[in-house]
């Protein structure tokens, strides 16, 4: 066995399925409202949608890529801890 066959393959966040009851995201079209962004946190690649908590000039979001149909969508900027429970919430299921 070899160091690779060891390793076993890694998969990152996995947003749970959507519980009864889930809240409803407003979703709108990417602002560009700084030139630099950071990603904090993002779910694993190998999902159709893939969600990315963003931080730039001291306020967050959340983008959502379908990279299915190739659209693109971010949250109200919001300050960094109200993104980062909708991010929480995300995942939960308890969001979209």
């Amino acid at each position: 066995m070899t160091e690779r066959d060891e390793i076993p393959d890694y998969h990152g966040l996995h947003a749970q399925p959507l519980k009864p009851g889930h809240t409803k995201l407003t979703w709108y079209e990417p602002a560009h409202r700084v030139q630099r962004i950071r990603i904090v946190l993002h779910t694993c690649e190998c999902r159709h949608t893939v969600y990315e908590l963003c931080a730039g000039a001291g306020q967050a979001f959340i983008r959502r890529t379908d990279r299915e149909n190739g659209t693109v969508h971010e949250t109200a900027w919001a300050l960094t801890a109200d993104a980062q429970k909708t991010f929480s919430q995300i995942l939960m299921g308890e969001a979209w």
